[in-house]
């Protein structure tokens, strides 16, 4: 395998992306219309694809993964009903880059967006959505974007998604009580009122009335609901529990601390709490409405988080041990800022209770979805199928040579996990750092200079994992 999920950037010059992704859309539409052929009999069977990504959620944010104060019994349960991953990582550890990830299959030292600046998906960009809608899935966002601006070539619509409602750009979506969103391509006026003078709909409302969190739930029940006779996919990007920064110490908005109102906490960290507990709630009302309808068995729900925790609009990360035993939080290429919760459930395919140790992350779920939904798995990207972990086939699981990150924030910094090992690098800095996950998976104990040889073999990975990007080059801190 000559890249993490085998994709080689050398076989597609000379080609146009735009005649490539049309070519495999192509293909794609083929493969959809053949299985629903009569006889054939795959396109009854096909499940609905639910992924759920909270943000800067902690891996130890959640009860099924060590939380002891947070309360999440529908997550919990969720976790009991279906699968629940230990090596699971996000794409990045800041927004934008990870939910790229998530999108096209191609992780940071691929993708287009690397960062939180403002670059947007072009025509040929492939999302996971484009796949599934020429499979014959209706598809869904609502929620966060991140990837394309009001106008752009990276809007939703444009990048595969039938429909949409939510934020497109990420510092708007810090804002929980924003005087408009969008639906499709259109500004949707709420009742919510900024002060004079702001722009773009970020900062903090001086009148709150509408909540946008509740307003993704009720859209993502609507979207299920008119569509629960035919195949979708919905992405539902929650922005929970992510802070407005632009409220310093008070940016943990929600409506009330509810059943924390009585803690002996400081107020963000109430707050950083009921907005968990409001999420794990809503969750639970999407898998029950699932069942309700009668579709529940044939639904696969994901749910995760797209980087570790924040330190952010008064939230403390080791108030709540966020990261559990990681290091690091968000923005860090430590394990506390890219291990993230995974849970699957598929009620008569996924084993309850089960728990997997696969090393895995968000490229991974474009050819997921893909395969699970009888389409045609993409080439020249970085993911692999779980279907076989998720299926409880763990012997046919293909696994990774490597899993690869880059950040550029302050001066680069990579990261490279193969097997146990974890090797971080910080451009300028000679050395590399080396950590054994197995033994040490809150890396305290740097090993490169006991393991050169692991050292060498990660710093190689390191070299060839990579394309460059315009936008954003390894370069030291300055």
């Amino acid at each position: 395998m000559s890249l993490s999920g085998g994709r080689t950037p050398e076989t597609s010059v000379g080609r146009s992306p735009e005649i490539e992704r049309r070519d495999f859309l192509k293909a794609a539409g083929a493969g959809a219309a053949a299985l629903a052929l009569p006889g054939w009999g795959m396109a009854s069977r096909r499940p609905n694809i639910i992924f759920v990504l909270a943000d800067d959620l902690g891996y130890g944010d959640l009860g099924s993964y060590g939380q002891e104060r947070i309360r999440t019994p529908r997550l919990d349960a969720m976790a009991a009903e279906g699968m629940r991953f230990t090596d699971h990582y996000a794409g990045s550890t800041v927004c934008a880059p990870s939910r790229c990830v998530l999108m096209t299959g191609l992780h940071t030292g691929h993708c287009r967006v690397r960062g939180n600046a403002r670059v947007p998906l072009e025509p040929g960009d492939l999302t996971v959505a484009e796949v599934l809608r020429d499979a014959g899935y209706a598809t869904g966002l609502v929620g966060k974007w991140g990837l394309g601006e009001e106008g752009s070539t990276g809007m939703p619509t444009r990048q595969g998604f039938d429909e949409f409602f939510g934020y497109l750009n990420q510092r708007h979506a810090h804002n929980y009580y924003p005087d408009f969103l969008y639906r499709n391509e259109k500004r949707v006026p709420l009742e919510n009122v900024m002060p004079e003078g702001s722009k773009e709909g970020h900062g903090v409302a001086r009148e709150k009335k509408q909540y946008s969190h509740d307003l993704f739930i009720d859209e993502a029940l609507g979207f299920v609901k008119r569509h629960k006779s035919r195949p979708f996919f919905l992405y539902l990007a929650l922005t929970i529990p992510h802070a407005n920064n632009e409220a310093g110490g008070k940016g943990m908005e929600v409506p009330s601390f509810e059943s924390y109102e009585n803690e002996e906490w400081p107020d963000p960290q109430k707050g950083h709490a009921a907005m968990i507990t409001r999420m794990d709630r809503d969750v639970g009302r999407l898998l029950d409405t699932l069942d309700e309808l009668g579709i529940g068995d044939d639904t696969v729900v994901f749910f995760s988080s797209d980087n570790g925790p924040h330190r952010e609009g008064g939230a403390k990360p080791d108030f709540f041990r966020s990261n559990g035993a990681l290091r690091g939080i968000k923005r860090d290429l430590y394990e506390g800022g890219i291990r993230v919760p995974l849970i699957a459930r598929w009620p008569g395919r996924i084993e309850p209770g089960s728990v997997s140790r696969h090393a895995s992350a968000f490229q991974d779920f474009m050819p997921t979805m893909a395969e699970l939904a009888g389409g045609r798995v993409p080439g020249k990207i970085d993911g692999i199928s779980m279907k076989p972990t998720l299926l409880g086939q763990p012997d046919r699981q293909k696994k990774h040579d490597y899993l690869y990150w880059e950040f550029h924030e302050r001066g680069s910094k990579q990261a490279v996990r193969t097997g146990r090992w974890k090797g971080v690098r910080f451009i300028g800095r000679e050395s590399m750092e080396l950590y054994d996950l197995e033994t040490d998976p809150g890396e305290k104990n740097d090993l490169a200079a006991g393991f050169p040889d692991v050292a060498a073999r990660i710093g190689t990975c390191l070299a060839k994992a990579r394309t460059e990007n315009e936008h954003w080059r390894l370069k030291a801190r300055k």
